[in-house]
């Protein structure tokens, strides 16, 4: 019994430590399933509600000087998610064409308070000529853009001259890459540029743009000649009315401030009467204007635009089909001899680096030689 009553004995702290190792395991689950579950990402209507108060307190820091705008980002492939909402602010410049630093400090101060109240980190993104851009995050999650704008004191033509040589400058393909809008952004004159749809910085783009002073156009996708489809979404031949409307309408959604259009590719659309005469209807009913990038010599679109009641005009230079700094240069000097012989002249260019050089080098001797830089509105008729 003793030996027995031993064996017993010894078993008691076995159990003793397996109950120990059960109970600390135990204890671990419960403190995980009730301290450590994932934060759950704000919702719509928290994120919204912290916007609405982000808003309003860079107008009130501005004292009503600032336009404040804000936009919503959603998820790709699941509509109606909001991710995160960009608020744009536009600081106001002083009596010397500068911004107003004062007011630029005003806002971030106001925007820093109210980050606080809801606990929101500040990110940095890289910024452009004239942009400043950071983001809110909250558990890490992004929340907010915020983007801080300075409009362009030169970038508004001096005078609508209706008389003098005048030439407008369209850049295309925008929409897509935040480094070429970064680079053309430091050009301060009255360029026209034209942004692609439904892209992933097609919207910010636009509005940036917009707020920096340039004018806007819908860059809208067209079938080609080709057959092979450059964008997604295009217009090509043998869309019903309803089909153009729908996929020209949503085009227009995804870029802000479209006071026109021109088109990308479009060599197989321009030159179909029945698609140029279903789509000019609907730029007459918003009140844009249509620009004819003449990818084919078979085009019809500017005397649909013009039969439908479209205000209209078209290309006469492309300033880089061949994309080195001399042609450019010679292309830049035939649009400008075009201006000073027609009396105005269209140019259309795209953000290649080597583009953006001949224009800071070029568009200063405009001036000097009597030829007026304006906006494609200004060209149309």
């Amino acid at each position: 019994m003793r030996r027995g009553s031993k064996g017993i004995r010894q078993c008691v702290p076995r159990v003793s430590r397996l109950s120990f190792v059960l109970l600390s395991l135990f204890g671990i689950a419960l403190i995980c399933t009730t301290g450590c579950k994932k934060t759950p990402p704000p919702t719509t209507t928290e994120i919204r509600a912290v916007t609405r108060e982000l808003v309003l307190a860079a107008r009130n820091a501005s004292g009503g000087q600032a336009e404040v705008g804000m936009r919503p980002e959603f998820a790709a492939r699941q509509p109606g998610k909001l991710v995160a909402d960009h608020i744009y602010i536009t600081v106001p410049l002083t009596g010397s064409g500068t911004p107003d630093r004062a007011v630029h400090d005003a806002i971030e101060k106001e925007l820093a308070r109210v980050a606080a109240v809801h606990h929101l980190h500040r990110v940095a993104r890289s910024g452009a000529s004239g942009m400043e851009r950071f983001d809110y995050t909250l558990d890490g999650r992004r929340t907010q853009s915020i983007h801080l704008v300075a409009p362009l004191a030169v970038a508004a033509p001096a005078h609508r001259a209706s008389h003098g040589p005048r030439l407008a400058i369209v850049i295309d393909d925008l929409g897509n890459g935040r480094a070429q809008a970064d680079s053309l952004f430091r050009l301060s004159y009255p360029l026209t540029l034209s942004v692609l749809p439904h892209l992933s910085n097609s919207v910010e783009i636009a509005e940036e743009a917009h707020r920096r002073g340039y004018q806007i156009l819908l860059h809208l996708p067209m079938a080609s000649t080709g057959g092979e489809k450059d964008e997604p979404i295009e217009l090509h031949s043998g869309m019903d009315s309803r089909a153009v409307a729908q996929t020209f309408a949503a085009m227009l959604d995804t870029v802000p401030y479209a006071v026109g259009v021109n088109n990308h590719e479009g060599s197989r659309g321009t030159s179909d009467a029945t698609l140029m005469n279903e789509l000019m209807p609907l730029l007459r009913e918003r009140k844009l204007f249509f620009v004819d990038s003449r990818t084919t010599a078979a085009t019809v679109a500017e005397i649909a635009a013009h039969s439908a009641g479209v205000p209209a005009t078209s290309r006469n230079v492309f300033l880089d089909d061949e994309q080195s700094p001399a042609a450019i240069r010679k292309q830049f000097a035939l649009a400008v001899r075009d201006a000073r012989e027609k009396g105005s002249a269209l140019a259309i260019g795209h953000p290649h680096p080597e583009t953006l050089q001949v224009l800071s080098e070029m568009l200063p001797e405009t001036k000097h030689k009597g030829v007026a830089l304006v906006f494609a509105s200004d060209l149309v008729r």
